[in-house]
């Protein structure tokens, strides 16, 4: 089994790689679907494991400039207070409770469904407010809005563990559609590395996190995201995008029924 999920971990690894989608959309229905782990644990796990990796992506973007530190904070004055909020609840009504874990999985299932939306429409939302400049948002409307998405992203990375990724990218473009990609990806693993770390903190505190795990995808992962990136140019981002889509489909509806 150890070997099983060390495989897993590569396989995620890579596909974070080459896609640049967050892991809790792939991981979390992974460990779910295929190794029957609680959906809590899932959750509680990936958040340990994102807030580790994204750490490193954070400090290679700051070495490059590539983060906004205004959005990051923007986002954060909201994520913070919502993922800490989401954990007070989940401990209330029993985060290992069998109904709440039915509850969670069907979370983790509309987010991988929000995750699909946000790489089949993204570059179509953001061509449509380049078409209509006058419907972006600008001075403290704009700030208010930052604020609300991540409040919104806290509470479902929170439970999910999965928007922090792809959804939190996109979410950042139709707000800040002038970024460059590389700060739109910088931005949106440094505002993810204190939510992440937050929820995990949480999580540990619900003693919904098996650290064996978590070592063991690990030690997949790092090398599968290295060999990912490296073979990112070599593959077309439409062909991967809609094979991705599509599995992203499947595994929702597999949650579901």
């Amino acid at each position: 089994m150890t070997l099983s999920y060390v495989i897993s971990g590569f396989v995620v690894g890579t596909l974070v790689g080459l896609t640049g989608v967050g892991g809790g959309s792939l991981m979390t229905p992974l460990l779910t679907l295929l190794f029957g782990v609680s959906p809590t644990v899932a959750v509680g796990t990936d958040l340990a494991f994102a807030s580790i990796t994204k750490s490193a992506g954070t400090f290679t973007h700051k070495m490059r400039g590539t983060v906004n530190w205004h959005i990051v904070r923007l986002l954060c004055f909201g994520a913070l207070p919502t993922a800490l909020f989401a954990t007070l609840c989940l401990k209330h009504f029993g985060a290992l409770n069998q109904e709440i874990g039915q509850i969670i999985r069907y979370t983790i299932a509309a987010s991988v469904m929000l995750t699909v939306i946000a790489l089949l429409f993204k570059s179509r939302m953001l061509a449509w407010l380049n078409r209509h400049p006058e419907k972006q948002l600008h001075g403290r409307a704009l700030a208010l809005a930052t604020v609300i998405s991540g409040a919104v992203l806290g509470a479902l990375v929170t439970v999910s563990s999965i928007g922090a990724g792809a959804i939190g990218a996109t979410l950042i473009v139709l707000l800040y559609p002038r970024l460059t990609s590389a700060e739109i990806a910088g931005t949106d693993i440094a505002y993810a590395v204190p939510l992440t770390a937050i929820a995990a903190i949480g999580h540990w505190w619900l003693g919904s996190i098996n650290w064996t795990l978590l070592i063991t995808l690990l030690l997949g992962s790092i090398p599968g995201i290295i060999l990912g990136s490296m073979a990112a140019k070599m593959v077309p981002e439409r062909i991967l995008r809609v094979v991705l889509a599509s599995t992203l489909t499947l595994v929702a509806a597999k949650l579901i029924y």
